[in-house]
């Protein structure tokens, strides 16, 4: 089967040229791509061979797994998922003991170098025993199969950046995979869990276009990653006109005003909550009347309280935050006038 064209495959699930080409067009436009491109990746991903995956999961909570095989129906999304050869995933796989082990080692062998390696869950650095696999540590197996690997996808703010498990005071010594694998291109798809239309994205370019995405700073994909909750939030316009939720039963929260006041971490998150959203395309948490915890960033846990605004979380006390907007706002009108009587002065001098 690993040697069957994704185009093929698809097919035979019932796929047909005009459905292949509207994922084209969604792919295009989640990887920030012109809509021409659409008919190219409709045609890279037909001609594509399944490529080999090998699913590791360290400290996890399976939630990474749950986000992209729970849909309410079968979508192309999932089909590309189910496109790529899955050789080796703990909880999906029917082989267990050594004959899960022997698949994993058959799977690098022959497919050495081409493979990509998937992991969710981080690290531990600690006493080897917090996390083993067939009694070899996470740190082991790890470095064992990133040797082969083209690349690494970390699934989930686990693997990218060390969540929960890494959060203060780290009893494991957890890490994240960019923190022992050096040598190899690490996608990190952050989210605790990642949004299900990510993770397939990212497979689609890599299916697609044989490379992996434009990455931020912090080695997740542009396409996903490039703007804030904040920059495409419906309740935004509430935020402008400084019209925010109190508590989570007044009006403002009944009116759908902005949650920035109970906690909302949407202004310094970067995902696609807000466009792609959740349960194919239905709603969001803020959508949902909760605001953004900010999980798809380093540290989100040890950032704050989930319920305190950003102010009052980054800057102290209430009062810190009025004398700090008091001294920024007389520093505006100093400027204001600076630039008026600069103005004025270059008024003068101009030759009549």
């Amino acid at each position: 089967m690993r040697d069957v064209l994704v185009g093929d495959y698809l097919r035979s699930r019932g796929v047909t040229r005009r459905g292949l080409l509207k994922f084209g067009a969604a792919a295009a436009s989640w990887m920030a791509l012109p809509p021409t491109m659409a008919q190219e990746i409709a045609a890279a991903l037909e001609k594509a061979r399944r490529p080999s995956v090998i699913w590791l999961p360290f400290q996890e909570c399976t939630g990474c797994t749950e986000s992209i095989t729970r849909s309410e129906s079968a979508t192309l999304e999932s089909l590309i998922f189910e496109a790529i050869s899955l050789d080796y995933q703990h909880t999906l796989q029917a082989a267990a003991g050594e004959a899960a082990e022997d698949a994993r080692r058959r799977a690098m062998e022959e497919n050495w170098g081409k493979y990509l390696l998937a992991v969710d869950g981080s690290i531990p650095l600690g006493n080897p025993g917090y996390s083993t696999i067939a009694g070899v540590s996470n740190v082991d197996l790890l470095r064992e199969t990133a040797k082969g690997a083209a690349a690494i996808v970390a699934i989930g703010t686990c693997a990218a950046f060390g969540g929960i498990p890494g959060a203060s005071p780290n009893p494991t010594g957890a890490v994240a995979v960019r923190d022992l694998i050096k040598d190899k291109p690490i996608i990190n798809v952050s989210g605790c869990p990642p949004i299900p239309v990510v993770i397939t994205g990212v497979l689609a370019q890599y299916l697609t276009f044989g490379a992996i995405p434009d990455l931020d700073a912090l080695g997740r994909p542009r396409a996903f990653y490039g703007q804030t909750i904040h920059d495409r939030c419906y309740r935004r316009p509430f935020y402008e006109r400084g019209q925010f939720a109190e508590t989570f039963d007044d009006e403002g929260a009944r009116k759908g005003w902005c949650l920035f006041k109970l906690g909302c971490k949407g202004p310094i998150t970067y995902n696609a909550c807000a466009t792609v959203k959740w349960n194919g395309g239905t709603s969001f948490p803020i959508e949902a009347g909760h605001g953004c915890i900010g999980c798809a960033e380093p540290n989100f846990w040890d950032k704050g309280g989930f319920y305190d605004a950003l102010s009052v979380a980054r800057w102290g006390t209430v009062g810190t935050v009025a004398a700090a907007a008091a001294a920024g706002a007389a520093v505006g009108v100093a400027s204001a006038v600076l630039a008026r009587r600069r103005q004025a002065q270059a008024q003068e001098e101009e030759p009549r």
